[in-house]
């Protein structure tokens, strides 16, 4: 007998689980609110990660983003943008915090190149003259809105179907499991899932209420802002403990700088505030300073899904970046999983190992593909572009990348 399952989200996450469900011979319905890709994925700042970023404080959470930043890689095609990346050290940042950023990518596996700023300048010539040593990481730009409407597009030509525009309004809960949701916008009507997978970001607590469960989520703002800079250049990272403006990407015809983390009580209404703009601008001038004087292009804020609030410093930089999947038949909904937190890098990797558990609770008895599976259209940005347009999956990440069709 064919399995249902809903999947409520429709980021990275929640197509990269509609996916490999499919593939795994599952039926599935995704039911996203406001077109792909329009919540925390496609209003990130598109870095892959190399993991460095994590290798000395959450060295587990830097093998995952190693692995799967070579996963994406080999099945992404023109969704990620090889561009290699930098660690900076300037005169002014600890020789000790570098030396130790070093030595945790290697042990983690992360292949790293002690470079010096002359060096570094061949890559990029407009480099910081304040800058002291220099670590090449393998990182690279990934273009969310393709990647996730790639990803859509396999789900749906493995059966699943897509509504970019059915909000969840409510689910009924009888007897220790969800038996029907209530879908609105273009759907406007009821399902009955066998099982329900809650992917939706910063938004989970609000959906996994709906069947009576707690899921605390502490989300944090973060700005991204776009400037009229083209010359090439890696990712840059500033090499000292996280901080606004410590990161510095190449997209095609701009450079986005990145980021702040403020907490917000609700990821749909918060304040956006220009001192987070200024911030990052002089912040990232440190390392390239060129940007200062940069016309900005655009700017864009977005929410991250944190869970764990009770890890939170003041601005909740403290909370993991590693992602929780949480299993609600310990809540007494035995049909209900949740899949919070994460990043970008890791969506394939978080929906492995949530397709694991819903097949598991199915009795369904498949591996997962997705990992040796090249997305569809993969290598013809064109093609990605009209999927991205096609499931209304535009995010401002990579609108001056992609090319998608009105």
């Amino acid at each position: 007998m064919t399995r249902t399952v809903l999947v409520v989200g429709g980021g990275a996450t929640g197509v990269g689980v509609a996916r490999d469900l499919a593939l795994r011979g599952l039926d599935v319905t995704l039911a996203e609110r406001g077109g792909l890709s329009s919540g925390t994925s496609g209003r990130s700042h598109g870095l892959l990660h190399s993991g460095a970023r994590y290798a000395e404080s959450d060295p587990e959470g830097a093998r995952e983003c190693i692995e799967e930043n070579r996963t994406i890689r080999s099945i992404a095609g023109a969704c990620v943008r090889e561009t290699g990346g930098l660690f900076v050290r300037l005169d002014a940042d600890s020789p000790d915090y570098f030396e130790t950023k070093r030595e945790a990518c290697e042990s983690v596996g992360i292949e790293t190149d002690r470079l010096d700023p002359d060096e570094a300048r061949e890559s990029v010539p407009d480099l910081t003259a304040d800058a002291a040593e220099v670590l090449r990481v393998p990182d690279a730009v990934l273009s969310p809105s393709r990647l996730v409407a790639a990803n859509a597009r396999d789900a749906e030509d493995h059966g699943a179907t897509v509504h970019p525009h059915a909000p969840v309004e409510g689910m009924t809960v009888r007897d220790g499991r969800v038996t029907g949701a209530r879908l609105g916008g273009t759907v406007d009507g009821r399902i009955e899932p066998d099982y329900v997978v809650n992917a939706a970001g910063a938004w989970a607590g609000s959906i996994a209420a709906m069947a009576g469960l707690e899921v605390t989520m502490a989300p944090a703002r973060g700005v991204m802002v776009s400037v009229d800079y083209d010359r090439p250049h890696p990712v840059l990272n500033r090499c000292r403990d996280p901080d606004d403006g410590d990161i510095v990407l190449p997209h095609e015809r701009q450079t986005v700088l990145g980021t702040t983390s403020v907490p917000v009580d609700d990821p749909d209404d918060y304040e956006r505030e220009d001192w987070e703009v200024q911030r990052c601008i002089e912040e990232c001038a440190a390392m390239l300073p060129p940007v200062a004087d940069a016309a900005v292009e655009r700017t864009w804020w977005g929410v991250r899904p944190l869970y764990a609030p009770d890890e939170a410093g003041e601005d909740r930089r403290g909370i993991s970046r590693g992602f929780f999947r949480l299993d609600h038949a310990a809540d007494g909904v035995e049909n209900v999983v949740s899949v919070v937190g994460g990043k970008l890098t890791t969506y394939r990797m978080m929906a492995e190992s949530t397709a694991d558990l819903v097949c598991e609770r199915l009795g369904v008895d498949a591996d997962c593909e997705t990992a040796d599976r090249q997305l569809p259209d993969a290598d013809d940005p064109a093609r990605l572009d009209e999927l991205v347009a096609a499931y209304d999956g535009q995010g401002p990440t990579d609108a001056d990348v992609v090319d998608a069709a009105d």
